[in-house]
Order: structure tokens, then C-alpha cells, then sequence
């Protein structure tokens, strides 16, 4: 399974960005599809999640800033961020858990997108 993440940069604070995530590869389904973030130094964190069913949850620093969205059909998993903030700058990390057709559980990650968010 392999993981595409796309539509980080540079962006004022204030601004918005888009992030995308497009898994392929032998995928059976989908459980969840999330976004971490790092900075040097610190742990990777949650930033939001998506389940199969719908059901996501935020990290309390980006909830009503941020949406996760998917499109099951497209494997794909969006995260909208709006309202950025200086303290949004990361790179970014998809996952995505899952069964591959081998019947077999994965998790994947992405290869991270930085997020900069500066003046």
C-alpha cells in the first residue's frame, strides 16, 4: 500500500491549505484514513482522524479550524485547514489503516508534507 500526500507550503497566518492523501496498491478496505504532524524535536501528534463510517475526531488545538474529509470511491483523504496558525508548522503525515486483498491488516504512512506557516 502506498500513500500520496500533496498540497503543503507556505502560507501567512490566517490563510488556508489544502492537504490531500491518495492511497493505491492492493487495499481490500479502509478503517481509517488520518493526519499527523511532527516538529523536530517532538512527538508526532494526531491532528485528525477519519473512520470508514464517517466518525472523526480533532485534536483540541485545530477543532474548528480544521476538516478531515474522504472520498471512499477515490481513497483519498483531505484535510481543509483554515485559520492557520504559526504554531500549525509541521510536517504533515498521512495514515491510513486498513486490509489489503490479502486479507491482512496494514498501516501505512505517507512521506510527510511541511507546513509553513510564517509571515
Amino acid at each position: 500500500v502506498q500513500l500520496q500526500a500533496s498540497g503543503g507550503g507556505l502560507v501567512q497566518p490566517g490563510g488556508s491549505l489544502r492537504l490531500s492523501c491518495a492511497a493505491s496498491g492492493s487495499i481490500l478496505s479502509i478503517s481509517a484514513m488520518g493526519w499527523y504532524r511532527q516538529v523536530p524535536g517532538k512527538q508526532r501528534e494526531l491532528v485528525a482522524r477519519i473512520m470508514s463510517g464517517g466518525l472523526t475526531n480533532y485534536a483540541d488545538s485545530v477543532k474548528g479550524r480544521f476538516t478531515i474529509s474522504s472520498d471512499n470511491d477515490k481513497k483519498t483523504a483531505y484535510l481543509q485547514m483554515n485559520n492557520l496558525k504559526p504554531e500549525d508548522t509541521a510536517v504533515y503525515y498521512c495514515n491510513v489503516d486498513g486490509y489489503n486483498t490479502a486479507y491482512k491488516a496494514f498501516g501505512s504512512w505517507g512521506q510527510g508534507t511541511q507546513v509553513t506557516v510564517s509571515s
